[in-house]
C-alpha cells in the first residue's frame, strides 16, 4: 500500500472512463440463470462488445498521445491526460553521476544518455556522495567485467542504505549491455538496482527514473531495429575537449561464434549520413582536433536512409573474405562517409573503430593513402593465427586471407601503423594452433594489441555448439606468451622510428611527471616530451609554450613497446605538416630517409 500510495499521482485515468460499467462480472453468472432468454443470452455479450470497443484503446495510454474519441455511454470526450506527464519526468536539478566501463561505444553512449537528461533538467556530479542518480554504463564482452560491475553494485548499496533518510534517495541504474544480457539476475539479486536500461532504450530514461522514485523498479530492455540517436546531440566530455567520439552505426551483423554483441547491442544500422556530417561540423567549431567514428563494425557502415543512396550495387568485401550473411545491396558505403567526414576541415584527424578485416575494400585504403588528415592507422582484429580456429569462431576469412590483406594495406599505405585483437584459449584450441598465432604475430609486426584469455558467454553459438575445453591455466600460459611475442614485436617496429620526426596532437601532462608532455601520432603512438616552449613556425626563432590541443612535431629519441621518447621541435599543423611532408617525398623519392613524415 505504501507503494500504491506513492504512484497515485503517477496514473491519471479520466472520471469519464468507468471500467467497472465495462466490464461486469454478473455477465457469466446472469448467463447460467435459467431465467434469461435466449434473445438476452445473444445480446448481453454484443453489448458487453460495444462497450468495450467505446472504451480506452492502447492508443491512450501511451505517453504524450492526445486521443479525441465519443463514448457511447458518455457522448463526447475532450483529451485526456498521458500515463505519465512532462512535468513528472523532469530531474528538477536532481545530480547524476556517471560511471562508464568497457568500449568507447560506452564512451559515446553515456554522452547520448547524459545529453537526454540534462534536457530534462537533472545535473551532473563527479562527486559520488552528492549524487541522487548512479548510473553505470556497463561491459559484457567478459565475464571479468561483468563481476567488476556486480562487486561495484554492492559498493554502492552500502552507500546508500548509509544516507540519512532527511537526504534524498540514491537511485542506482544499470545501462548498456549488461543491462541487455542480464536483466532478471540484475533486478532480482539482492534488488541492487532501481533502472535498467538497454542500450536502445535511452531516451526512456526520464520515464524509468520517475517510476523508480515512486519505489518500484522500472526496466525497458528492448533491442531495436531502427534505434541510432541521430536526432540526439552528444554531449562530449572528453580531456581537455580536443578530441571525441561519433558514433556512426550501431549493432553487428557478423555472428562470430564467441561474441556477444549481435545479443546485447543488436542488428546493424547506420546512422544518417547528414546528422554525423553535423556533429563533426559541430565540433569542428568547437576547436576540436580529432575526430574518431564509432562503431561495432564500424566500416560496414552503410546509409540507406535516402532514395537516391538505394542502388542495386552488393557491398564490396576484401579479397578471400566471406560473411555468414546474404550480400547487402545499396547504401552509402564507409569510403563515402569517410571521404565527406574527412573534407570538413583538413586540420581535423580522422580515426575509426572497431572494424572488421572483411570490409577493407582498396576504395577504402586509397582513400586513406590520398587524404592527409585521415590517420594510417587501422586496426585489423585477427583473434587467431590458425584456419581452424578461425572457422570455428566463424570469422570468415582464413589465415592465409588475413595475410594477403595486411599486404595489401601496406602497398597501398605505407608506413601504416597495425593493431589488432588475440583471443587465447578458444574452444578447441590447440597447442599448434596456439603456435600459428604467435608465428602470425610476428610476421604481421603490430604496434598495438588487445589480447585476452577466452570467456565464453551465454547466448553466443560458441555456448550452444561448443565445448570450452582448454583449462584455465593453459589459457592463461598461452595468453602471456602471446603477449610476450607482442610487446617483443612492438618493440622492433617503434625502434623503426627512432630518428623521425612525428607529429603529435598534444593530449596534456603526462601520468608520470608534470615536466612531460604526452600525445598521440598519426599511427596513435604515445609520444612523452619535455614540457618546454618551441619555435612558433617551423625554422623560425620565436618560442611559445606548448599547451594540450596542440599539433608538434617532435624529434623520436628513444622507443618502447608502450610508447615512443623524444623532444618537441616546433609547433605545426596538420595541413602544413603534410604539405612538407609532400615536399619531401618529392626531393627524396629515390633515396632512403631516417626521417619520416607521418
Amino acid at each position: 500500500m505504501e507503494h500504491m500510495r506513492t504512484l497515485k499521482p503517477l496514473f491519471t485515468i479520466p472520471q469519464r472512463w468507468k471500467p467497472v460499467r465495462c466490464i461486469r462480472a454478473r455477465y457469466c453468472s446472469n448467463l447460467a440463470n435459467t431465467g434469461v432468454t435466449s434473445k438476452e443470452r445473444r445480446t448481453t455479450p454484443d453489448k458487453f462488445k460495444s462497450k468495450v470497443s467505446s472504451g480506452p484503446s492502447f492508443e491512450d495510454f501511451i505517453r504524450g498521445v492526445s486521443v479525441k474519441k465519443t463514448y457511447a455511454a458518455d457522448g463526447d470526450c475532450s483529451d485526456h491526460q498521458s500515463y505519465l506527464s512532462e512535468d513528472l519526468e523532469l530531474g528538477n536539478s536532481r545530480k547524476v553521476y556517471f560511471e562508464t566501463y568497457g568500449c568507447q561505444m560506452n564512451v559515446n553512449d553515456t554522452d547520448i544518455a547524459w545529453s537526454i537528461l540534462q534536457g530534462k533538467g537533472y545535473l551532473r556530479t563527479v562527486d559520488l556522495s552528492e549524487a541522487d542518480v548512479v548510473l553505470l554504463v556497463t561491459c559484457s564482452i567478459r565475464e571479468k567485467a561483468e563481476q567488476t560491475i556486480w562487486n561495484r553494485l554492492q559498493q554502492l548499496t552500502a552507500m546508500k542504505k548509509r544516507r540519512l533518510k532527511t537526504q534524498t534517495p540514491m537511485k542506482i541504474g544499470i545501462l548498456g549491455c549488461m543491462a541487455e544480457r542480464l536483466k532478471t539476475e540484475l533486478l532480482e539479486r539482492e534488488k541492487l538496482v532501481d533502472v535498467l536500461a538497454g542500450p536502445d532504450a535511452y531516451r526512456d530514461l526520464p520515464r524509468l527514473l520517475t517510476v523508480a522514485d515512486g519505489g518500484l523498479q522500472a526496466s525497458n530492455v528492448l533491442l531495436s531495429l531502427e534505434e541510432t540517436y541521430a536526432d540526439i546531440m552528444p554531449v562530449h566530455r572528453a580531456p581537455q575537449g580536443y578530441s571525441a567520439f561519433v558514433s556512426i552505426m550501431r549493432g553487428c551483423d557478423n555472428m562470430c561464434s564467441y561474441c556477444i554483441v549481435p545479443f546485447t547491442r543488436g542488428r546493424e544500422r547506420s546512422r544518417p549520413v547528414s546528422s554525423i556530417l553535423e556533429e563533426v561540423r559541430m565540433l569542428s567549431d568547437q576547436g576540436v582536433k580529432e575526430v574518431t567514428l564509432l562503431g561495432q563494425n564500424v566500416n560496414s557502415y552503410r546509409d540507406t536512409s535516402e532514395e537516391q543512396f538505394c542502388s542495386s550495387d552488393l557491398t564490396q568485401l576484401s579479397r578471400g573474405f566471406e560473411t555468414v550473411y546474404r550480400p547487402k545491396q545499396g547504401g552509402l558505403r564507409f569510403s563515402d562517409l569517410l571521404d565527406r567526414v574527412s573534407r570538413i576541415d583538413p586540420d581535423m584527424r580522422i580515426r575509426f573503430t572497431s572494424p572488421h578485416p572483411k570490409d577493407f575494400p582498396d576504395e577504402v585504403l586509397h582513400l586513406i593513402a590520398e587524404r592527409g588528415n585521415i590517420c594510417r592507422q587501422i586496426h585489423l582484429p585477427a583473434q587467431s593465427g590458425s584456419s581452424e580456429v578461425l572457422k570455428a569462431m566463424r570469422r570468415g576469412y582464413t589465415r592465409e586471407a588475413y595475410l594477403d590483406l595486411v599486404m595489401n594495406v601496406k602497398r597501398i599505405i605505407p608506413g601504416v601503423s597495425l593493431s589488432s585483437d588475440f583471443i587465447s584459449g578458444f574452444c578447441g584450441e590447440t597447442e599448434d594452433d596456439h603456435l600459428q598465432t604467435l608465428s602470425l604475430i610476428r610476421e604481421v609486426g603490430y604496434n598495438v594489441g588487445f589480447l585476452f584469455a577466452y570467456s565464453m558467454r551465454k547466448k553466443t553459438h560458441a555456448f550452444h555448439r561448443l565445448q570450452d575445453d582448454v583449462p584455465a591455466e593453459v589459457k592463461q600460459r598461452r595468453l602471456e606468451e602471446c603477449i610476450g611475442v607482442f610487446r617483443e614485436e612492438a618493440a622492433r617496429v617503434n625502434a623503426a622510428l627512432i630518428g623521425s620526426t612525428q607529429l603529435v596532437l598534444v593530449e596534456g601532462e603526462s601520468k608520470r611527471s608534470a615536466q612531460d608532455l604526452c600525445g598521440r601520432t598519426d599511427g596513435n603512438m604515445k609520444v612523452i616530451f619535455p614540457k618546454e616552449d618551441v619555435s612558433a613556425q617551423h625554422a623560425e626563432s620565436n618560442s611559445a609554450p606548448v599547451n594540450a590541443g596542440d599539433y608538434v612535431l617532435v624529434k623520436i629519441l628513444s622507443a618502447s613497446s608502450q610508447s615512443l621518447r623524444g623532444r618537441a621541435v616546433s609547433h605545426s599543423s596538420l595541413r602544413g605538416t603534410m604539405k612538407h611532408c609532400q615536399l619531401d617525398e618529392h626531393v627524396a623519392s629515390d633515396r632512403n630517409r631516417t626521417e619520416t613524415c607521418p
